[in-house]
């Protein structure tokens, strides 16, 4: 048996159960692994609210690393007692052991921590493939500027610090001055607090009014509009979450007036659809991580007991970096 966090119908945080789930062995392709720490994701709360919809009863958490227990017939990446770490579908990491596809499990070097295995598979995942493979038409080269919303999130921390890496001029935004400073100290080369300016306006300040060559943008509804505005002629409107809400519905004729514009709707799981390319991406994530040049910064930790209280600060937009279950 394994504890787990369950849920029995979509809603709010209220809705996490803790209970006791039956766990058996590992089929074809299958491991069961022991988890060590769990990722807390914004698509955790799509999945719980019913924005992505699950079949009932669900347990939900797309993140987690550990020890492998068990492995099926046909898995030969792995082998019982390898440390491991995975982003990865089907939901349901929010619990102590499960079985699980693995393809998507990949070997986590010594030199990474299961915390820090936990805390970065999904997003630092994502943050890479954004930066290296939702590019513009154009491509990016050191020196252009780009626009990563939700700058001092998970993905974002990520991000700013990869960005600088590549020489890349990220203009990241957030929140508070708190967060915009949180991103300016892991590399951003700009930060907008959206509550107190135009980030539209000052993007096109920063860029001597030529406007950006993608705006990554993991927020949504809010955001949507001005982002486009913000784009230079062929720019890419990437958008990869939907914080504030989904985007409406618009007139595609629309981006051909603000300059025969780009957009894309992105999601980790079509980048990670095979086991090879899954391992690529990791590769490029480990190699990142233990070469110094991004750090994963873990801010807030709750045992899964509190899910409940993790899930509120997570959509109160109080938390920054990273967050991590523990067991």
């Amino acid at each position: 048996m394994s504890l787990a966090v369950q849920i029995r119908q979509h809603g709010g945080p209220e809705e996490l159960h803790i209970v006791d789930v039956p766990v058996g062995e590992p089929g074809p392709g299958e491991i069961r692994i022991r988890h060590h720490a769990i990722g807390l994701n914004f698509i955790d709360v799509y999945h719980r609210t019913g924005l992505y919809p699950l079949n009932m009863p669900a347990t939900i958490g797309m993140e987690g690393a550990g020890v492998i227990e068990a492995v099926g017939e046909g898995v030969t990446h792995l082998k019982v007692g390898d440390r491991a770490a995975y982003a990865s579908n089907p939901p349901g990491a929010y619990c102590e052991v499960r079985v699980m596809p693995a393809k998507c499990v990949c070997k986590l070097p010594d030199a990474i921590s299961f915390e820090t295995g936990a805390a970065m598979m999904l997003k630092g995942l994502t943050a890479q493939y954004l930066l290296k493979k939702t590019r513009p038409v154009e491509g990016l080269q050191p020196g252009d500027h780009v626009l990563f919303h939700a700058a001092a999130g998970g993905v974002g921390l990520i991000a700013c610090q990869w960005a600088k890496a590549l020489g890349l001029q990220l203009i990241g935004t957030a929140g508070s001055d708190a967060k915009c400073q949180l991103a300016l100290a892991n590399g951003a080369a700009h930060a907008i607090n959206y509550q107190q300016e135009d980030f539209a306006a000052r993007v096109k300040e920063i860029t001597g009014g030529k406007g950006v060559k993608v705006v990554y943008d993991s927020v949504g509804k809010d955001t949507w509009d001005k982002s486009l505005e913000c784009l230079r002629p062929f720019g890419l409107m990437a958008s990869f979450g939907n914080a504030s809400g989904p985007v409406a519905p618009f007139a595609p004729g629309s981006l051909g007036a603000k300059g025969s514009l780009y957009v894309t709707r992105q999601t980790l799981f079509t980048h990670i659809a095979t086991r090879e390319a899954t391992q690529a991406m990791a590769d490029d994530l480990f190699a990142v991580v233990a070469s110094g040049q991004v750090k994963i910064h873990i801010d807030q930790r709750y045992p899964l007991a509190e899910v409940q209280q993790a899930h509120r600060d997570l959509e109160a937009r109080k938390t920054t970096g990273c967050t991590i279950l523990t067991l």
